[in-house]
């Protein structure tokens, strides 16, 4: 088997190929371009816990050997992270298929996926790791913003001045949480228990300073916020123990919430307690206590964060999968506190609104500012958005290839997206733009403990949506597609699919470009209409969805 390079893989930039068309150089570039924003390149894994970009070295480099010699009919099947076959397709067909961790749902266990990746078999693939449009921190920094920002409206005044928030976890998406709280005018205590994900944050201006100790950090969390100061501390420790040890001091919080890897009770989560190299070493020795001790732990930190919602604090769940952790653990008030989604996001994805990113391959930050600027021109009454692409422009540091990422909806995507391929076209961008979004969207994933929670129908678990999603992409021309199982919140709790399709400045470029960008967010309308949704059935009838029983 193949090691990984010495060096530091990084994306390719500028307009020379390294495949035979754009269409095979886009999951060529975003492929490397995962690795080259990842949490740890080495071992293939871009976040989450164990997300990871290829099953092994051998799989990544034969996946690179074949889209340099695909052709612009033909479609590469890469199953869980390993490449499997070429075959003639046509040109509308997208060059990539993927399938990641996807296992019959009686067998779909964390378990069972374990016994199945120890022999080499599968992989997981997070949600953007697997499907290769990750953009590090940029990919998830808009969405966590606007959940602070709808906080702030709905209990403080419209801004958190004053008000002091704790977080769990500082990894590639955890980290953003103190940054979107800073923004709304907050002081966060974001505590991580792994000092290189700490310093990693303090690097790209997440987090401001590190504290070791509880009472410090919570000193100085009140200094600030009497002053009126946004201010972001990170405090290394475990979540759990902290929560616990401030809820039993009595210390106030205006908002708890938490994004550590708890989706992942062996890779992800780390059990109270112990340091960080204790627990590392009881991961690798001992396997069955390691993740006993974790679920003691979910138990222990979902109990504090109970405690804080019952004591008025605003308490949700960031979509880590912590609640059914605990549940599954014997602790029956878990789901006392809600998620994000149903608290915060649900109407915007009845209306096919959500987390839309677009990436220039060219590598140029001259790309990225034309589109900026050319998506405040199309969309410059569009409040929300256009305040947002302000902030991001001045306040969020370029991870990887320039790419951006902002909530658009049905309608809004399509035309931008032909606006885009138009720059391409005029000579504008010095390159293609790649164009996705997160998988946490409107019409692709079903998840009962974050996206599809407490649906109005009863329809959380129907897994039928993100599948129909992903077929009705290929369909329409998308670049490549994938399906993934867990994602966010682990193996067995989720499916969900993502989608990559390409302006490249060419008519047929175009026709891509509009059908998919249509379809994919509209599916989220159709989703949700169907299941009931005053919102979506609004937006449906308005924007001329034909829906047969709505007719």
């Amino acid at each position: 088997m193949r090691l990984p390079p010495n060096e530091r893989i990084l994306a390719p930039r500028g307009l020379e190929l390294n495949t035979k068309g754009w269409q095979q150089e886009t999951p060529f570039r975003l492929l490397m371009n995962n690795l080259e924003v990842a949490e740890k390149p080495r071992e293939l894994i871009v976040y989450g816990g164990r997300g990871k970009a290829a099953r092994n070295w051998e799989s990544y480099f034969q996946i690179l050997e074949s889209l340099r010699n695909l052709e612009g009919d033909e479609t590469l099947i890469v199953q869980s992270g390993k490449p499997v076959a070429v075959w003639q397709t046509n040109e509308w067909a997208p060059r990539v298929l993927i399938s990641n961790a996807m296992l019959v749902p009686y067998w779909s266990t964390l378990e069972h996926f374990n016994e199945l990746e120890a022999k080499g078999l599968t992989m997981y693939g997070q949600m953007t790791a697997g499907s290769w449009c990750n953009i590090g921190s940029q990919g998830i920094v808009q969405g966590t913003y606007e959940t602070f920002a709808t906080i702030a409206k709905m209990k403080f005044g419209g801004t958190l001045k004053g008000r002091i928030s704790i977080t769990g976890g500082l990894g590639m998406f955890s980290g953003i949480m103190p940054h979107c709280i800073t923004l709304n005018g907050g002081v966060s205590i974001g505590v991580e228990i792994d000092p290189e994900r700490i310093a990693r944050r303090i690097e790209l201006g997440f987090v401001h300073e590190q504290v070791d100790n509880a009472d410090e950090a919570y000193r100085r969390a009140q200094e600030y916020a009497a002053r009126g100061e946004a201010r972001a501390i990170a405090l290394l420790g475990n979540i759990a123990d902290v929560l616990d040890y401030y809820l039993e001091k009595g210390n106030h919080f205006d908002i708890v919430t938490d994004q550590s890897s708890a989706h992942d009770m062996l890779e992800g989560y780390v059990p109270g307690g112990m340091t960080y190299p204790e627990a590392l070493a009881l991961r690798r020795s001992d396997p069955t206590d390691y993740i006993r001790r974790a679920r003691e732990t979910s138990v222990k930190q979902v109990k504090a964060m109970v405690g804080y919602q019952r004591r008025g604090a605003m308490v949700f769940d960031y979509g880590n999968n912590v609640r059914q952790e605990a549940l599954n653990a014997g602790y029956k008030d878990a789901f006392a506190f809600p998620g994000f989604v149903e608290a915060f996001i649900r109407p915007l994805f009845c209306e096919g609104r959500g987390p839309f990113r677009w990436i220039c391959l060219s590598g140029e930050e001259s790309d990225l500012r034309k589109t900026e600027a050319a998506a405040l021109h199309e969309f410059g009454d569009d409040e929300v958005f256009a305040n947002w692409i302000k902030l991001a422009s001045k306040h969020q540091p370029i991870e990887g290839l320039p790419a951006r990422l902002g909530y658009l909806g049905f309608g809004q995507r399509a035309h931008f997206g032909l606006v885009l391929n138009e720059m391409v076209r005029s000579g504008e961008l010095k390159g293609p733009v790649a164009i996705s979004r997160d998988h946490l969207d409107t019409g692709s994933v079903a998840s009962p403990n974050r996206e599809t929670e407490r649906m109005l129908d009863g329809s959380d678990a129907v897994a039928d949506w993100p599948i129909l999603n992903a077929m009705l992409n290929v369909a329409c021309g998308a670049t490549y597609v994938a399906m993934h199982n867990g994602g966010g919140v682990g193996i067995g709790y989720s499916t969900h699919s993502g989608v990559v399709v390409l302006a490249d400045g060419t008519d047929l470029g175009a026709k891509k470009v509009e059908r998919c960008l249509t379809v994919d967010c509209g599916m989220g309308v159709v989703r949700h209409a169907d299941a009931g949704y005053d919102i979506a059935i609004r937006t449906a009838k308005a924007k001329g969805i034909r829906m047969p029983m709505l007719a």
